[in-house]
């Protein structure tokens, strides 16, 4: 069943909140790369000169570089569900060219590919 003007703007709405919300976690540990979009470098805090305080730095930047990856992923994914949204080819499966059901968009509107061909 083909996805409905209702349809393709309630996804529109979800995918522009979950954008929103991941730039906001972004900015928390990391700055936009200027030199590309959809980019961010983590953070690094200086905390001080001390031994035990450049480890706790590295500790922290290594995890943000971790969870700055995953976020920037995910806000490609949306960036990307949003140009199909614009295109015209949102909730087509990337791999077969088939529907992705409305149910599994729901739960996952950046979903690039069917239940069959994403297991």
């Amino acid at each position: 069943m083909a996805l409905t003007k209702s349809d393709l703007e309630r996804f529109k709405k979800k995918l522009i909140d979950e954008k929103k919300r991941l730039e906001k976690e972004l900015g928390v540990i990391a700055r936009p790369d200027v030199s590309s979009n959809d980019n961010y470098k983590a953070v690094y805090e200086d905390m001080g000169t001390h031994k035990d305080e450049n480890a706790t730095e590295v500790e922290e930047y290594v995890g943000n570089v971790a969870v700055e990856r995953m976020l920037e992923e995910q806000l490609q994914a949306v960036n990307n569900s949003l140009g199909k949204i614009k295109n015209g080819n949102y909730g087509i499966c990337e791999v077969c060219g088939g529907e992705i059901r409305k149910e599994r968009l729901e739960v996952h509107p950046s979903a690039r590919r069917c239940m069959k061909c994403a297991g």
